[in-house]
């Protein structure tokens, strides 16, 4: 069995729950800007919320919450997107020692009365009308269940109305009963598979990991003498989502909201709020970087990004060795180059993000270690962690100046991690969870004798650095005994530009597979700069026998990382998204591979069924390449 360790470092005991530090901030650093709102106009303006006036405000929504009857251990669901009301309930709700439980949005009516029914909510608190109706039809079968808010219909102005009458020092009273021990969030896992099960998480679970990085790594989050500004865009229903959040308000960071996660929405709120550092899951910096790459190509410097790309991918491989120990640094000659697409590149890429981003985080699964390589290279350097729902968020991170890109770091001060013999990780400290609620014999499974099983499987090198190689429950076993880690392979595909996601498949299967869907906005680049002509009918061919060539090489990188027996034979291109919308991947962007497989059933088997009749004719190439008409 391989450890990793890092000790403790003399961070603070925590007293109290969450809100305190709200509190403190607000009486230590009162017009200190923790929070900023978006104006309406155009072009949008953000408008500072000093500490105290946050404050203030948790404290009347507070008192109304009292005056609505909820007290220490009462449960409330939030069923928003990320938005300034998030922030400002949860902090309410943990001041008067409510315990939160985050829904998505776009949850399904069963999703949601599964949720509530299991967490015996005593109120919810919804967006808009559609959420609503979404409650409304689960109410019947929810007699625990005494309050449904609206935030849109105006009922946060009525629940501190409510309140007036309740004295403030009720609130001070109440939270001084919230101990770190105490639960402060029921946060579902994605349900890639069945229910979701609801995890416990403790005060101190969600303030251990938010502590750990502030000591070790808050001064990368923006230059000395500068407040770091975070735009907070992943959902607060997920446990990442509410990782940033106690980041910020911890630590004093200036927090923005984002409501919306396309790329449109996203280009303009980095533009208007110019964030220091950003927090982000893989498919976020996937995406910046083929825009990237669009626009240089739209505008007739494709070829000059690709060598600027290049450079800077080679420069911060060679500051990595240098830092490792195992190399000199960049050359002269790199130095110079670098310097020169600093000057004609690279800061025009950075001032696409606001042109004050020096940082970022990745999390939720593993960063392509060539994208990390690019990002770092035109100075905007990626920290890629690794966490889970059931560990409060963070569990890794790339230590300072020591950074090994392709990992996901080494553990967070007081965190220990191991990888069993079988390969799974098993991890011990201060954020792991309290417990399946309702699932006993889930949580002795996954806790075993204070350790927690992940699920995920991985190995750490001499240097006690982590890398995550894939999920147990995921490993394919082809037909011919041969095991293989779809999540490598997924990840490789998706870097090209043209493929928007790859799902691995295989299982009992000659050989492994590949469905592929198409990035929209690419593809119709990609079509807009192919040279042919003559008839639109043979133009459509050769555009169909194009794309397949294009993605052939995109599966020949892939396949140069693995064995023979482990990579890409078949592939098919789908002629529908693979997204959260589509109820095939979760709102966290992991892949619902079950329901994937059964919603497909009928191209995998025609896939395979190309590749076997490719392999009785000698004429017929071994890839069977499918569009489906992509192109109609």
């Amino acid at each position: 069995m391989h450890v990793s360790e890092v000790p403790s470092s003399a961070l603070p005991l925590m007293q109290g729950g969450l809100a305190d530090s709200l509190f403190d901030t607000a009486e230590r650093i009162p017009l200190l800007p923790q929070v900023a709102r978006r104006s309406e106009s155009s072009p949008p303006t953000w408008s500072p919320m000093t500490a105290v006036e946050l404050r203030d405000e948790v404290v009347d929504l507070a008192r109304g919450f009292i005056a609505s009857g909820l007290y220490p251990g009462h449960r409330v669901a939030i069923m928003a997107r990320t938005r300034y009301e998030w922030t400002v309930l949860s902090y309410a709700l943990w001041a008067v020692g409510a315990e939160i439980v985050p829904i998505y949005p776009t949850s399904s009516h069963d999703q949601v009365a599964w949720i509530l029914r299991d967490a015996k909510c005593a109120g919810v608190i919804v967006e808009d009308e559609q959420g609503l109706m979404t409650v409304g039809s689960a109410c019947a079968a929810l007699p625990q269940l005494r309050h449904v808010w609206q935030l849109d219909a105006g009922s946060l102005a009525q629940i501190v109305e409510l309140g007036r009458s309740v004295p403030r020092e009720a609130v001070d009273s109440m939270r001084r009963m919230v101990v770190p021990g105490s639960t402060a969030v029921i946060a579902y896992t994605s349900g890639t598979t069945g229910h979701p099960r609801g995890c416990a998480l403790s005060h101190r679970n969600l303030a251990s990991p938010c502590d750990a990085l502030l000591a070790g790594w808050a001064h990368t989050t923006a230059p000395p003498g500068r407040q770091p500004a975070i735009l907070a865009f992943l959902p607060f229903s997920h446990v990442y989502g509410l990782m940033i959040q106690g980041i910020c308000v911890r630590g004093g960071l200036l927090l923005g909201h984002e409501s919306e996660m396309n790329g449109e929405a996203l280009s303009e709120a980095f533009l208007s709020f110019r964030p220091t550092f950003v927090f982000g899951v893989p498919f976020v910096f996937e995406k910046i970087y083929k825009n990237f790459l669009r626009e240089a190509q739209q505008t007739g410097h494709g070829a000059l990004f690709d060598r600027a790309a290049r450079v800077a991918r080679r420069f911060a491989a060679a500051v990595e060795r240098q830092q490792l120990g195992t190399g000199a640094g960049p050359s002269l000659e790199l130095r110079a180059q670098h310097a020169f697409y600093e000057r004609t590149v690279y800061r025009k890429l950075r001032a696409a993000l606001g042109g004050r981003v020096c940082g970022a985080c990745s999390g939720g699964s593993p960063l392509n270690r060539q994208l990390a390589l690019f990002y770092t290279g035109i100075g905007i350097f990626i920290h890629d962690g690794y966490g889970l729902t059931e560990t409060g968020g963070g569990m890794t991170a790339q230590p300072v100046g020591r950074h090994k890109f392709g990992t996901v770091g080494r553990p967070l001060p007081g965190m220990e991690v191991r990888v069993a013999e079988d390969g799974e990780i098993l991890v011990h400290g201060p954020s792991v969870f309290q417990g399946y609620i309702n699932d006993v014999p889930g949580t002795q499974e996954a806790l075993r004798g204070g350790w927690l099983a992940t699920g995920d499987i991985g190995r750490i090198d001499m240097d006690g650095y982590l890398a995550i190689t894939g999920r147990k429950k995921e490993i394919i076993i082809t037909s011919g005994g041969k095991s293989v880690a779809p999540a490598a392979l997924e990840e490789r595909l998706r870097v090209h530009p043209l493929i928007h996601q790859a799902v691995v498949v295989g299982d009992n299967r000659p050989c492994v597979g590949a469905l592929i869907t198409l990035d929209p906005e690419f593809l119709a680049h990609w079509r807009a700069t192919l040279p042919l002509g003559g008839q639109a009918s043979n133009r459509e061919v050769r555009e169909q026998n194009a794309l397949r060539e294009e993605v052939r090489r995109a599966i020949a990188a892939a396949n140069s990382s693995v064995s023979r027996s482990e990579s890409i034979r078949v592939f098919r291109i789908l002629p529908e998204p693979i997204d959260p919308a589509t109820g095939l991947m979760t709102p966290s962007m992991k892949l619902r591979r079950d329901a994937i497989a059964h919603h497909f059933a009928a191209e995998i088997d025609a896939m395979y069924a190309t590749s076997r009749a490719a392999r009785r004719s000698p004429a017929v190439e071994s890839f069977a390449w499918e569009d489906d008409n992509v192109f109609r």
